[in-house]
């Protein structure tokens, strides 16, 4: 591409390429794309976006196209890869200035320019990074903060590459620019604080932009420059600098106003200063320990003492709050249970540990998390009152709860608690006990200290199991605060029922349930909103406990999951709703039948909860677990609900339609339990297996799924099933045993087995083309034991139940192979004989038996050959099914079902599904169940024995095990 007549022609491309009108836009990008290839096409762009004088948007592309051109076909083992020559020519095209007025294209560039560096630097380009540290002395503002912005890039993207020989290239260059990294922070450090003292407001922005891109290029060279930095004067000196700076920068943001762009990005500046220290800590936990002490000081005396007063903001204290929490859990810092097993290094960090963790420092921080930072806000309490869902939803995990301060004080409790509950477990208890009995209603201060001490209660309360009688506190104390109905108690009555929730799982007599279903009955009907939700979770969390007892629970169900109901439909936001239909899923879920009774005000709700909800994915996703838990617990009744299920299940299943990326998981499960419970077959049903096709398509994780879908098809009516999708399935299946795994072939193969289970005569017709691959995979003796055993069921039941149709698989393999009928058929034996062991089903094991005993008598020679074999594997059998009947103390075989009976179901099992039932049906009609193993051998042996005559040596084996068959009769 020659440059002068190619300039032209592609800045009018690229022009056009920005145009809004479809009809220019489209042809311009296929021009381009056309052109990624060519010589001399990225020279072109970088001439067009190092023209200052064109068109912003038309250079923004031109950088954007140069970008995506770098990860395409910039190495040389790429496709159309760059040629070396102009490689040459771009690098140092990139780095002739550093002159870019407009911000964003800048970043585009020092971006640009970072990816060639991760290919070519230092070996293709060495003179990369002297030019940096020569471009970022310069005196020109502009030149120095582009190239300070590129240094930056280029630092970044060499400090992530992981492999050993560009560790060692970092290493290198991180210890030969380190002490010009930090001069240059110093530099432009002390700039900044001496311009805040003078009052030159612009100058300071422009100069504490530079002190954080240089802090930014600092905290990468410090984290990931050094192997063992604490070997190094001068990373350490850094790290001590780095507390002094915080300190100054700090006292700064107390003398720059509110609302102020350089106040905005001094606060950035100080977390980064703290960012610095958390990588450290997190990637040298040893080389940190030198800072253990001054770094507690440090986040203590700002966080949990006066200094920090008037100075601290709340995503500093969240990073000093994270500095604690890291250095008190790291694993480095805790010795072994052996001392001696412990490395110095460990000691001497867990010693510094211990000696600033004193009682009166862990006291002091205790006390002040809980009556300080637990404490409810001004902020808080109005939006409770003005927006109690809004506040639900921050409260228990919105998507804002994990960046705010609430949750890290939180942790960092629980985290403190844990490693030194021994120390603080009084102090809880001590601050619990000054506040029994009953508290002043006037007393907004009182309410709020003790709705703050039962919160750090309840996230102690796995540290406070042998020191707390829960069960007493329960019933002397809080059951009567949750009967205070007092407006202002609320706060109260919502932490005290969250309290109950936290201790449910860890210690609660089970005796008390009932006074606890009362009590959350009640306060179901509180008048606040925020109390109800709460009330809901403890429900919740009471069902889900292992020691929940249905008989308890009874007596509330009715009135319970009527006020659920109300308040699912009274609150109006969509996480709110999710919520409270999760609780009632619960709810259906650990009663199951007990809920058909109830259920009827939420079936006619759902249709118009899933037609609200079009636009919120999640919510929809809520619903479907809800009916998937409905249908379990309605069982076959569950055929009322269709008219509105099966559109949900068909929507939700169609991956031709947008939704299904957030639907498909819940709605296969919700199809499968539909099925599962489904009395019959009807024709909506039967519909929707329309979808199936596109979903085996996808081999997805959900294939199993899908695979458990058909089969319940298959035992709910496969001769309907079979004459409308037998075709389409054989040739899904075809397409996906060519590429599946191991456990896929198998799952496959399963289908295919219980087709022919359940109907023997067309099945083999209707999947013919999946079976020679069976027989090929049994000569050739399949290596995957799971595989072989499935291989062996799937001709097991054509062998045994329809032997015209193995006759003619069995000249078609023959055909195919080009070797005689019987030496195909003697072949099949051997393996299978020698592979039975592969066989672990016991019902898989008496069918291979059957099946093989099935081929006689016979007078063929090759089958005669084989009796040996036969008779191994009717023995193994025989072992495999024959125990004592302890009434009778004869033998006979276990597997023998002569009639169906309903289960008895305890109050603790599910009861059995509709599918569960036709399964049961389907095995008194299977041979396996319904033919003795001991008497077909009998019978076969008889024959076969009567067939040969004279011929001793078969006769006498035959007789032999004839005889050994009479006596154990």
């Amino acid at each position: 591409m020659d440059l002068n007549s190619a300039s032209t022609i592609v800045l009018r491309v690229l022009t056009q390429a920005t145009s809004q009108d479809t009809a220019v836009l489209k042809p311009a990008e296929e021009q381009l794309k056309q052109w990624e290839t060519q010589p001399g096409f990225y020279s072109v762009l970088l001439n067009i976006f190092t023209n200052h004088t064109l068109d912003v948007n038309v250079r923004w592309l031109a950088v954007l196209y140069f970008k995506n051109g770098i990860d395409r076909y910039w190495r040389r083992v790429a496709p159309h890869a760059l040629s070396e020559e102009e490689k040459s020519t771009l690098r140092a095209g990139l780095i002739t200035n550093f002159n870019e007025p407009v911000n964003q294209i800048a970043t585009q560039i020092s971006v640009l320019i970072a990816k060639v560096a991760r290919v070519d630097c230092p070996r293709q380009w060495p003179e990369l990074i002297p030019t940096l540290l020569e471009s970022v002395k310069v005196q020109d503002d502009l030149r120095q903060h582009r190239a300070l912005l590129t240094f930056y890039h280029v630092t970044k993207t060499l400090a992530s590459k992981r492999l050993a020989a560009d560790r060692k290239l970092f290493y290198d260059l991180a210890s030969g620019i380190y002490s010009f990294a930090c001069s240059l922070w110093n530099h432009h450090t002390d700039t900044f604080l001496q311009q805040v003292c003078t009052g030159d407001e612009a100058a300071a922005t422009n100069s504490l932009e530079r002190t954080l891109l240089s802090l930014k290029v600092l905290r990468k060279l410090t984290v990931h420059g050094f192997v063992e930095p604490h070997r190094s004067v001068e990373v350490m000196g850094f790290l001590h600098a780095v507390f002094e700076r915080l300190k100054q920068f700090l006292e700064c943001s107390r003398n720059i106003g509110g609302e102020n762009i350089c106040r905005d990005r001094l606060e950035k500046t100080i977390i980064l200063f703290t960012k610095v220290l958390l990588d450290f800590l997190d990637q040298h936990p040893f080389s940190f320990t030198p800072l253990i002490q001054r770094s507690l000081e440090f986040a203590v005396s700002y966080v949990f003492t006066e200094a920090g007063e008037g100075v601290v903001f709340e995503r500093f204290i969240v990073q000093c709050m994270n500095l604690i929490k890291m250095i008190v859990k790291n694993y480095a810092y805790k010795p072994s249970k052996n001392i001696e097993d412990s490395s110095p290094e460990t000691l001497e960090a867990h010693k510094i540990k211990t000696a600033f963790f004193t009682y009166p420092t862990l006291m002091e921080i205790c006390r002040r998390l809980v009556t300080h930072y637990f404490l409810l806000t001004e902020e808080e309490l109005t939006m409770w009152e003005e927006d109690p869902e809004g506040f639900t939803v921050e409260e228990t995990g919105g998507d804002s709860w994990k960046y705010s301060l609430r949750p890290c004080t939180e942790v960092l409790f629980i985290d403190i608690f844990h490693e030194y509950n021994q120390t603080l477990t009084p102090v809880l208890l001590e601050m619990v006990h000054s506040l029994q009995g009953s508290t002043n209603m006037e007393d907004t201060s009182a309410i709020l200290i003790k709705d703050a001490v039962y919160n750090a209660v309840g996230l102690a309360a796995y540290e406070l199991f042998d020191s707390v009688d829960f069960d007493q506190w329960f019933k002397n104390q809080l059951l009567a605060e949750l009967q205070v109905a007092h407006n202002r108690y609320k706060p109260i009555r919502r932490r005290v029922i969250w309290l109950i929730g936290q201790w449910i799982s860890v210690k609660f007599k089970s005796d008390l349930r009932p006074m606890l279903y009362e009590a959350i009955r009640n306060l179901l009907q509180d008048q606040d909103l925020v109390v109800r939700i709460e009330t809901a979770t403890t429900l919740k969390l009471t069902v889900d406990d292992f020691e929940f007892r249905t008989d308890q629970f009874l007596p509330y169900l009715e009135s319970m999951f009527t006020l659920l109901f109300q308040l699912l439909q009274e609150v109006t936001e969509c996480d709110t709703k999710m919520h409270v239909l999760h609780v009632l899923s619960c709810v259906i879920e650990r009663v199951n039948m007990q809920i058909r009774p109830h259920v009827g005000c939420l079936v006619q709700y759902l249709p118009l909860l899933w037609k609200q909800s079009e636009e919120h994915n999640m919510l929809r996703c809520a619903i479907l677990t809800t009916l998937i838990h409905l249908v379990q617990g309605l069982g076959a009744d569950s055929k009322n609900l269709y008219p509105f299920l099966l559109p949900v299940i068909q929507l939700s299943t169609d991956v031709s339609q947008p939704p299904h990326v957030y639907l498909l998981e819940d709605g296969l499960e919700l199809w499968l339990v539909t099925l599962e419970n489904s009395p019959c077959l009807t024709p909506e049903l039967l519909r929707i297996f329309q979808n199936m096709s596109a979903l085996l398509e996808l081999s997805s994780e959900n294939l199993k799924n899908c695979f458990k879908i058909i089969n319940a098809y298959i035992f709910l009516s496969s001769s309907e099933f079979l004459q409308m999708y037998a075709t389409d399935l054989c040739r899904s299946f075809c397409e996906l045993l060519k590429d599946i795994t191991t456990e896929g072939q198998v799952q496959v193969l399963k289908v295919v087995e219980n087709v022919l289970k359940v109907n023997p005569i067309l099945g083999p017709q209707m999947f013919q083309p999946l079976l020679p691959s069976v027989f090929r995979g049994i000569i050739d003796g399949e290596r995957y034991p799971m595989v072989m055993s499935t291989y062996l069921g799937v001709m097991g039941r054509v062998l045994l139940q329809n032997t015209s149709f193995f006759s003619l698989l069995l000249s078609q393999m023959a055909c195919e192979l080009g070797q005689e009928l019987d030496q195909i058929l003697g072949n099949m034996i051997e393996m299978w004989v020698d592979r039975m062991d592969n066989i672990t089903q016991p019902e898989r094991r008496k069918l291979s038996a059957l099946a093989l005993l099935s081929l006689l008598p016979s007078v063929n020679s090759v089958i005669q050959d084989k009796f040996c074999g036969i008779i191994n594997i009717s023995v193994e059998g025989l072992h495999d099914v024959m125990t004592e009947d302890p009434e009778t103390g004869t033998y006979k075989d276990c597997m023998l079902m002569s009639h169906f009976e309903e289960p008895k179901v305890t109050e603790d099992e599910e009861p059995p599904t509709e599918q569960d039932k036709r399964k049961k049906m389907l095995a008194l009609k299977d041979p396996v169940h319904t033919v003795s193993l001991q008497q077909f051998v009998y019978e076969k042996l008889k024959a076969q024995q009567e067939l040969l005559g004279e011929q001793e040596k078969t006769r006498f084996l035959a007789s032999s095990l004839l005889l050994t068959l009479r006596i154990g009769s």
